[in-house]
Parts: C-alpha cells; sequence; structure tokens
C-alpha cells in the first residue's frame, strides 16, 4: 500500500468492552478478551500501514503505545461512529489519501484478512469496501478512498446505509465478505462461534 493509507484501529475501554458477554463471562474474562483482540487488531494493522489507534481509555492507549500505534486517546468517549471520524481527520491531518477503519473486537483478524480485504483497493477511483459482520448487517471494517466527504453509519444493519451512502457520494461500493473479519464478539452466541472457527494446533 501506498504511504498515503493508514489504518485506524478503534479500541473500546477494555473495562466497559464486551457487556453483553456478562452472562456467561465474569468482568475479568471479559477485559482480557478485549486486550487480546485489541492487540490482535493492531498487529495485523500494523503489518500492513502505518496504524493510528482512537482509544477510549488510558489502558488501551498504553496497548496501542507498546504495539507501536500512534494514538488518539477519547476524552469522553461517545461511540464507534465518533471514535472513528476522530480517526478520520486525524489521519486526513497526516495527508492520509485512503484509510481503513477497523474494529478491535474480530477475534480471527490477522494480517492475511486484512490483505485480501484490501486487494479491492487496486481499483482505481473513489471506492467503499465494506467487510460484513456475522449477522445483523453490521460492519467490522470499511475502506474508504478518500477518507473525508463521507458520513458513518456504523451500528446495526450499517451494511445497507454505508451502500447507500456510497450511492450518494457517488463512490464505487464493495461487499466484503471473510470468516475472519466477519465474527465480532458481541453476544454469547459469538463466543460459542468463536470456539468452532478457531485455528487448533
Amino acid at each position: 500500500m501506498p504511504p498515503s493509507f493508514w489504518i485506524v484501529v478503534l479500541i473500546k475501554d477494555f473495562t466497559t468492552a464486551k457487556t453483553r458477554l456478562a452472562p456467561v463471562l465474569e468482568p475479568q474474562p471479559r477485559r482480557r478478551l478485549a486486550e487480546m483482540t485489541a492487540a490482535r487488531a493492531l498487529d495485523a494493522a500494523l503489518a500492513l500501514a502505518p496504524t493510528l489507534a482512537v482509544c477510549g481509555s488510558i489502558e488501551a492507549a498504553d496497548l496501542a503505545r507498546l504495539r507501536g500505534a500512534a494514538l488518539v486517546v477519547e476524552a469522553a468517549p461517545s461511540g464507534q461512529n465518533a471514535a472513528a471520524m476522530r480517526g478520520l481527520v486525524e489521519v486526513v491531518e497526516r495527508d492520509a489519501e485512503a484509510v481503513l477503519l477497523l474494529s478491535s473486537d474480530l477475534p480471527l483478524v490477522d494480517e492475511a484478512a486484512l490483505a485480501r480485504m484490501l486487494a479491492h483497493a487496486e481499483i482505481p477511483g473513489s471506492l467503499v469496501v465494506a467487510a460484513a459482520a456475522e449477522g445483523r448487517q453490521g460492519t467490522n471494517a470499511l475502506y474508504l478512498r478518500p477518507p473525508d466527504d463521507f458520513s458513518l453509519h456504523f451500528g446495526d444493519a450499517s451494511l445497507p446505509k454505508f451502500e447507500e451512502e456510497a450511492r450518494l457520494r457517488g463512490r464505487r461500493f464493495i461487499l466484503h465478505e471473510d470468516p475472519s473479519l466477519a465474527l465480532d464478539l458481541d453476544e454469547p452466541s459469538d463466543l460459542s462461534a468463536w470456539r468452532r472457527l478457531e485455528p487448533t494446533g
């Protein structure tokens, strides 16, 4: 990827992350899970491009700093869309011409998964590539070129919203489906899916 490409990893406060897993996991295992997936996302991103972490806590920022990412700490976190927009503004100021926004709760993400998604970036022109989340029509990663003049819609049913946003902005939209990017750990059922898909050995 060219030097003008950045990856932005969105990392929530570890203490308050994964609350919907409370019925099956105690607070400390939930925190460790959040830290593990954040570390995976950062390592995958840093293997491919300059990486900015938008962090919802000092602890998250410490992890990102140790991994080697640039970082922004949110003084008052207010959701994924606000964090992603903060990241976009920051990397545009660093002359980014394309950006990949990446969730930090993907237990199967790795460098190869991101490289498969970024292969779409070989297509010229204004582009949006959205990595589908399993169920809920959510979006776990979003590639934008250019990185500005685009509204964000992360959350349930975000995929059709991003597709419509791309149409309104005159950009080509590509839906990217990959098991390593599709699974996020939000619900107890996601833990079961992870255990089925996680490589062994």
